[in-house]
């Protein structure tokens, strides 16, 4: 179960983390989860480039460790880079210490001041202790490219219908979400294009 556009409720709950930027100007924020991986990352940053806007990727540390060369691709392009744990952990179940341990592997990597946590949700205790370190950033439109029963149509549909000024928008680069990620990316793209919107980093 997973909601396409953050509700109100969700953001009470994490005030201190990002959900959006702001409202009043139509700059939008494409970001990406789970890579780099040779089998969709390539995919995303020729998207990108050809339609010459930057986006922010949440990388896996083991990923970047694999695949060092997507990772230096990423940062070479001029895109943001965030932190997504270095083992892609659910911090809910994972012991404290453990799970900030595995974030200080991936920044290792990274360098980056900007984490969001697997899943969306951390335990607060957690949250207490990056919330000092880091900028934790959310999102208000999950695409749910990595629902195997969704359509990519519908895929498209949830990121086109959900957007507006500000919105922090959330693709995946990983093995789930590639049919979906290859239809609906480039004609969201080309569709918030021309409602003129901008594409920023975090």
């Amino acid at each position: 179960m997973y909601l396409v556009k953050a509700p109100f409720f969700l953001k009470l709950l994490y005030p201190k983390s990002i959900w959006n930027k702001s409202r009043k100007e139509n700059k939008i924020y494409l970001t990406f989860d789970d890579g780099p991986i040779p089998e969709l990352t390539p995919f995303v940053l020729d998207t990108l480039k050809q339609y010459n806007i930057k986006a922010t990727f949440f990388c896996v540390g083991e990923n970047i460790k694999k695949n060092p060369h997507l990772f230096e691709r990423i940062l070479s392009e001029g895109h943001q880079v965030g932190n997504h744990t270095y083992n892609h952990l659910k911090g809910w179940k994972t012991d404290d210490a453990k799970y900030l341990e595995n974030i200080r592997q991936c920044q290792e990597l990274t360098k980056s001041k900007l984490f969001r946590p697997p899943y969306g949700r951390a335990k607060k205790s957690q949250l207490k202790e990056l919330y000092s370190a880091y900028e934790i950033i959310m999102w208000d439109v999950l695409t749910g490219d990595f629902d195997l029963s969704l359509s990519p149509e519908q895929c498209l549909k949830n990121a086109i219908k959900n957007t507006e000024n500000g919105s922090i928008i959330v693709f995946h680069d990983n093995i789930k979400a590639i049919p979906r990620v290859e239809y609906a990316l480039p004609k969201t793209i080309a569709y918030l294009l021309e409602k003129n919107y901008r594409f920023e980093v975090l």
